[in-house]
């Protein structure tokens, strides 16, 4: 559902944001924030940088393989959502947050649980439940937080 029959496309982006800052082209558009993702992710530029491995590839999960095409994008679309504080009170629990743990950490707290969210979506055909993604966000930072009076304020 997420990629349907346009993944090679959707991924495609992200190999074009790439090859474009590393020949210093300017960024237009997303690929600023795609590359900003890019560059916190070392793991993925060599992958970045051979696209014909990697634009068809399957990265099953059964095989221990996260997909770094959909990482990427959760990525993005946290930061989007942020920008836009959508859904409401997502940029004040970030900020809150930010105070506490450093932000790529931080982010994975959010991108773990809006992968959840798109997946519970998929799996029963519905819009995605983002007050549950927000919960989600909250349980996972209350347990990484030793103060417990401090985590009930999350």
């Amino acid at each position: 559902m997420l990629y349907g029959n346009k993944r090679g496309s959707y991924r495609q982006v992200f190999v074009d944001s790439w090859e474009a800052y590393r020949q210093g082209r300017p960024l237009a558009g997303v690929m600023a924030l795609i590359v900003a993702v890019i560059l916190r992710h070392p793991e993925y530029q060599a992958l970045l940088a051979n696209p014909d491995a990697v634009l068809d590839q399957d990265f099953p999960p059964e095989a221990g393989q996260s997909n770094p095409f959909m990482h990427m994008a959760l990525h993005v679309s946290l930061e989007e959502f942020l920008a836009l504080d959508q859904p409401a009170g997502i940029a004040t629990l970030y900020a809150k947050a930010l105070e506490k743990i450093e932000a790529h950490a931080l982010q994975h707290f959010f991108v773990e649980c809006l992968g959840e969210a798109i997946w519970q979506a998929q799996r029963y055909g519905a819009a995605p439940d983002f007050a549950a993604m927000l919960d989600c966000v909250r349980r996972r930072l209350a347990l990484a937080t030793p103060d417990e009076d401090a985590a009930k304020h999350w």
